[in-house]
């Protein structure tokens, strides 16, 4: 979804601002860093600065999208990029000796040559020993980026070598202005913001039927919650069980319960609060009179515990029940 330079800006405008000065004063170093959560803009703004530092005729920049070089970079058929992956649980040395053999080839344009390492917290010690002597004494000019999540998991010997850029994860109000951008409702757009803090997955939840379904199962639940336990219980046992089937199903339902009842919490003490479901406004501002903060906070609790609950591979059916009983009495478990 996010493509244009206008677009990455707005995702990431201090990432994007150092690169491009990087660019604009001539200071391109020979590695760097790229740490970012999923969903940060990672991947596309290492493919908006590989397609810069190559572009024939930038403008102000930003590539020109038109050059040779672009329309290669674009395709992922310029002799002077290589990327790789993982293979498995780590990037293996094999990876790494084939990457360097690429890099040396005599065939390889003039010019500056660029490769990438995805998830480079899974260079392995053998592999990243392997390309460090690379990494310190290149042939030519080149410029290495690594792409990580987690540079603590890196090695030291890796790290130490690389400018550091930080990406800030999407700020939920911005993903929401996305998604309705993209025509997906408010409400739908505040929930599934809640759920990741990834665009394309967001996106892809809020067109999934079956997110649609779990959440209304889930509202109704809480509607249930507040009306009796005979209700509560047959709610679980004729729409939530059949449901949620899975373990990861039933946690994601957990999440989307837990997200109700912080709705409520945050309506009694703000009436005008962000809400997770902002089509339930009326009813949580209803509820949020009829109740208190001792009662809500310990509703909490039952909730968290019934997922701890969950992890430890409880029977479903019985922890469910026992959450409708705690949830209607405002008790935790013990």
């Amino acid at each position: 979804m996010v493509q244009t330079a206008e677009e990455l800006l707005k995702l990431q405008p201090v990432v994007m601002k150092q690169l491009q000065t990087i660019f604009d004063k001539k200071r391109l170093g020979h590695a760097y860093i790229f740490e970012g959560g999923k969903g940060s803009g990672t991947e596309a703004i290492m493919h908006f600065f590989v397609q810069l530092m190559f572009c024939e005729e930038p403008r102000k920049n930003v590539p020109c999208e038109t050059c040779r070089n672009c329309q290669r970079i674009k395709s992922g058929n310029h002799p002077n990029f290589h990327q790789i992956y993982p293979d498995g649980q780590f990037i293996k040395v094999a990876a790494i000796e084939a990457l360097l053999h690429e890099m040396n080839k005599t065939g390889l344009e003039a010019g500056r040559k660029v490769y990438v390492v995805h998830e480079a917290d899974r260079l392995n010690p053998q592999s990243a020993n392997k390309l460090l002597k690379f990494l310190e004494e290149p042939e030519g000019i080149v410029t290495a980026i690594f792409i990580t999540d987690n540079i603590n998991a890196m090695l030291s010997t890796i790290r130490s070598r690389c400018q550091h850029i930080k990406f800030q994860g999407i700020s939920k109000d911005a993903m929401i202005k996305e998604l309705v951008a993209e025509g997906i409702t408010v409400s739908m757009a505040a929930t599934v913001s809640m759920v990741t803090s990834d665009l394309e997955e967001a996106f892809s939840l809020s067109k999934d039927d079956e997110f649609a379904q779990a959440r209304k199962t889930v509202l109704k639940l809480v509607e249930a919650t507040f009306t009796n336990v005979h209700e509560s219980m047959l709610s679980v046992h004729e729409d939530w069980l059949p449901l949620f089937k899975e373990k990861e199903q039933m946690e994601l339902a957990l999440d989307l319960l837990l997200f109700a009842f912080r709705d409520i919490v945050a309506i009694k003490a703000n009436p005008e609060a962000v809400c997770t479901y902002p089509d339930w406004l009326s009813y949580w501002k209803k509820v949020a009179l009829q109740t208190t903060y001792a009662r809500l906070s310990t509703q909490l609790q039952a909730i968290l515990q019934a997922r701890k609950q969950l992890q430890r591979n409880m029977n479903r059916t019985l922890m469910m029940e026992q959450l409708m009983l705690n949830l209607q009495e405002g008790k935790s478990f013990v």
